[in-house]
């Protein structure tokens, strides 16, 4: 196995000294276009290499191939390196590592190799310093397998927040991330794992679904997955923004890193998002042909796959793909319907990508995904026994007695997208984006979670987007931005059935149903720009704005049918005994929303920032709105469905906007060994939209009958915090010669709290109100031991990696619930994990929630808070989802 130097980044400079004479060896460096000498082309040299920043890439390279490499420290800084295996030649080694950097490389002597721009400047020469050594040395501050270095330092991170590769902790925004390798070290299974990771931020599944995903932001979010409502946090899968929560709920495979960003987004993204960003970013093909498996199994029968392939055709065009199937028994039953499991998972997915080089300045990916989850729906826990039925609460929080299967769950997500950057210069690149997805998803969703049919849901959508986005990045020495255009054209489509059977037999009415219909088509474009230019060698201002036209146009439809189920839901053609809405209209939104950043690092290693940023989300019409209800808005003597405009005036709800200031500071400590990050926020929430339903009783006959949306502007609110993440490499060399011990830990408070809240009955509750999804205070801390441990004849490294996270009481709704609210938990995790030097296997084994702590993360409230009585249905529907149970799963992984 070949050796590997890794020297500390404090010391690599001091190496040049009395190696060379730097002004007589590198001024013979400026011959450009030269490659290796053809002897040296022709020897060859037995590499791997893994995927990693492409410093540590050309200190392995210099040792694997036996030959010293020159370069300055500003050329390599946040570049990462492709993975190179195998016996090749120099000259298309060290190609295939700079590839797509920009950068070039020129022979200094038989065993020295300078990396350069191709128009490398005087001021670039001078700052150069000898990298990496071919021989190997005595020097305390190389790392190699027997003797790692005394002032070993936190490994850095390379992020795109701002649309160029920066290290995490050069870049000032409160951005959080993680690599796809620590990830699966910690077997993360899906992206609401980040929950446990991340400060102020909720990401978990929405009640009654799968895969439909419910994120929350430093307290801006939409719980709401109904067409109609547009989400508060922007999900990117490869900078694709995705328009519709459902399918959302990502499975973690093919996954180089996830960012979140907090914080409103608009003058760099595509879309703007008001509470922040998450993004998604898959590896790139490899340039050698790889193979790669990974076997999970685990509780409740868990049944994981996953197969990647790389298959380079030709030195300019390679494909690759991900096949991933997801299998686990439920974590309970349904008591009622036999053969139905409660919280199982049967999903099947795939991506496949196709990357062209048809010259060194342009670039080509084409990739597509499809997700199939053929999941069994997830039902939820009655907190409460049933009012009618008297049946009891169930022991089994994961139990159900739901009676409803119609229709059968099926949600199915497919994409492509066209990824083209053309590189004009060594300043300007060009990139398009174009994308296309839909989504189709049938749920029954028991509210009641009881055999009888009291408050039963049967759903159906339909979603699709064509989107393109255009951008025209600049990097020059002082200046770096970007300029953009976005445009999407989406259609979201739901139907679905509130089938009120207890209530239809009470009121002579048998199957009774409140059917509602929407189809809403969303045409919106933005200009968005950023730029950041260095007043000085340490401070940076950045200024950036957006200009966004949303248009919304929307077809809403509630009708009551009897019978039971609507035609679409599969009932029988017929028709309405009353219909309430019957409404077509259209609203466009535009809004300018600025943003601006000061950074100064005053020492190195060190940097504090200021910024101010706006965020805005369109506007729309309530999907579950009645028309019958509108009163008399334009004081024109008509009122309800009788006058659209009215209609279209009480439907609507306008858009919401925030301002955000916020100061941080970013540094790294003792040598490296710790970094850290801490910012404070400060928020104006205006406009904020509130979506819900209530129960109506249009008799008074003490019965509610039916049901309507009620989504208003309810008001202002102010939102402050502060979130701290630390990373540290605490020691080595404790127990065993070679090991290590690093730590991660965060802690976020928010301070939210609701200025105005106009509820649906015109009263200002403020004082009552509170933020969903958005504890007071998250924290978490997690350790990495590392130690050196030879398996079957094979060496490599087993981690021990604890995780333990605490949320405090989090608000289910606006409103509190005293039996919905979730109190302050802790969960705790453990992950060990073995894995190769050569990173060829890798064995890991998982122990998620292990104190079996019952949490609840979402539910249905359908009960007055004080007395329980029923507000919709008979049975008193209070219901709750709750999070996994402890699992363990055992993991192997093999490259080919």
């Amino acid at each position: 196995m070949a050796h590997t130097y890794r020297l500390k980044r404090t010391m690599r400079a001091s190496l040049l000294g009395s190696a060379l004479a730097a002004s007589t060896v590198l001024g013979t460096l400026l011959v450009p276009g030269m490659g290796l000498h053809a002897a040296s082309a022709a020897e060859t040299a037995q590499f791997d290499i893994p995927e990693q920043s492409l410093d540590d890439a050309l200190i392995d390279f210099s040792v694997q191939a036996g030959m010293s490499v020159l370069v300055s420290d500003n050329l390599v800084r946040n570049l990462r390196s492709v993975a190179i295996t195998g016996t090749l030649d120099r000259e298309k080694a060290l190609k295939t590592l700079l590839e797509g950097s920009g950068l070039t490389f020129e022979l200094v002597d038989d065993s020295t190799i300078s990396i350069k721009q191709a128009a490398i400047q005087k001021s670039e020469v001078e700052g150069r310093r000898l990298y990496a050594q071919a021989a190997p040395t005595t020097d305390a501050n190389l790392r190699t397998p027997d003797a790692r270095p005394t002032g070993f330092s936190v490994e850095e991170i390379v992020v795109t927040a701002r649309r160029r590769t920066e290290s995490l902790q050069d870049v000032p925004i409160a951005v959080s991330a993680f690599s796809g390798d620590s990830l699966d070290r910690l077997g993360t299974v899906d992206i609401t794992g980040l929950n446990q990771m991340v400060p102020n931020v909720t990401i978990e599944v929405s009640r009654g679904t799968n895969t439909t995903l419910t994120p929350f932001i430093r307290g801006v979010g939409q719980q709401d997955p109904v067409a109609g409502f547009e989400q508060g946090v922007g999900l990117y899968v490869d900078d694709v923004y995705l328009n519709r929560p459902q399918g959302a709920v990502l499975d973690l495979y093919d996954v180089e890193r996830v960012e979140v960003l907090r914080g409103p987004q608009g003058t760099l993204y595509g879309r703007n998002t008001i509470g922040g960003a998450i993004k998604y970013v898959t590896k790139r093909i490899a340039d050698e042909p790889e193979f790669r498996v990974r076997a999970s199994g685990g509780s409740y029968r868990q049944r994981d796959f996953v197969g990647t392939f790389a298959l380079p055709l030709s030195d300019s065009f390679k494909i690759g793909g991900t096949v991933a199937s997801f299998q686990r028994d439920g974590f309970g039953d349904n008591l009622n319907l036999e053969g139905l499991e409660n919280g199982s998972k049967d999903i099947l997915g795939g991506r496949l990508s196709m990357e062209w080089t048809p010259t060194e300045d342009l670039y080509i990916r084409l990739s597509g995904d499809w997700t199939d989850d053929n999941s069994d729906p997830r039902q939820g826990s009655r907190l409460t026994p049933g009012l009618l039925s008297g049946a009891p609460v169930l022991d089994n929080v994961f139990d159900t007695r739901a009676g409803l299967n119609n229709p059968i769950a099926n949600v199915v997500n497919r994409g492509a997208s066209m990824l083209v950057e053309y590189t004009l210069n060594d300043k300007i690149q060009l990139k398009s984006i174009t994308a296309y997805r839909d989504n189709k998803s049938a749920l029954p969703e028991d509210f009641d979670s009881l055999p009888t049919v009291d408050v039963d849901v049967a759903l159906v959508t339909s979603d699709d987007q064509f989107s393109e986005e255009l951008q025209l990045l600049y990097n020059s020495s002082k200046l770096n931005g970007v300029l953009g255009f976005f445009y999407m054209d989406a259609n979201a489509f739901n139907a679905f059935d509130v089938v009120l059977g207890t209530t239809g037999d009470l009121l002579g009415l048998p199957g009774l149903n409140a059917f509602t219909l929407g189809d809403v088509d969303t045409e919106t474009w933005s200009l968005f720009g950023d730029f950041t230019y260095d007043i000085t060698d340490t401070l940076a201002l950045s200024v950036g704005g957006r200009f966004t036209s949303d248009k919304r146009t929307a077809n809403i439809v509630r009708q009551t049918f009897l019978g039971g189920f609507s035609e679409l839901l599969g009932g029988e053609p017929r028709l309405p005994i009353a219909t309430a809405t019957d409404f077509n209209g259209s609203e466009t939104f535009h809004d300018f929303t600025p943003r601006a950043s000061l950074n100064w690092k005053p020492v190195e290693d060190h940097m504090v920032y200021f910024s101010f940023s706006q965020g805005f989300k369109g506007g729309g019409f309530d999907p579950r709105g009645s028309a019958t209800a509108a009163p008399d808005l334009d004081g024109d003597g008509i009122a309800g469905a009788a006058d659209p405009d009215d209609v279209q005036e009480f439907l609507m709800f306008k858009p919401e906007e925030i301002t955000t200031y916020e100061i941080g500071h970013k540094g790294s400590l003792f040598d490296g060994r710790l970094n850290s990050s801490l910012s404070a926020f400060w928020s104006s929430y205006d406009d904020i939209q509130i979506p819900g339903s209530v129960g109506v009783d249009a008799d008074n006959d003490g019965v509610a009958e039916s049901f309507v949306g009620v989504t208003s502007n309810a008001g202002e609110a102010r939102i402050r915090g502060i979130e701290l993440e630390l990373t540290a490499a605490i020691a080595e060399n404790m127990m065993a010669n070679g090991d290590s011990l690093g730590a991660t830990a965060a802690v976020g408070y928010i301070d939210a709290e609701f200025q105005e809240f106009i509820n649906a009955f015109g009263q200002d509750i403020a004082d009552q109100a509170t933020f969903q999804n958005t504890p007071e205070w998250t924290a978490n801390i997690a350790l990495d031991y590392n130690t050196p441990l030879t398996l079957f004849g094979t060496s490599g490294s087993l981690s021990f990696l604890p995780l333990a996270s605490y949320r405090s009481t989090t608000n289910q709704f606006e409103i509190s619930s005293n039996q919905l609210d979730q109190e302050g938990y802790i969960l705790f995790d453990l992950s060990i994990v073995w894995t190769s030097d050569n990173e060829r296997w890798q064995i890991g084994f998982h122990g998620k929630n292990l104190t079996d702590k019952e949490y609840i993360v979402s539910g249905f409230d359908f009960v007055n808070d004080d007395t329980f009585a029923p507000e919709l249905g008979l049975e008193s529907t209070l219901t709750a989802f709750f999070g996994n149970p402890r699992t363990f799963t055992g993991t192997v992984s093999m490259k080919f």
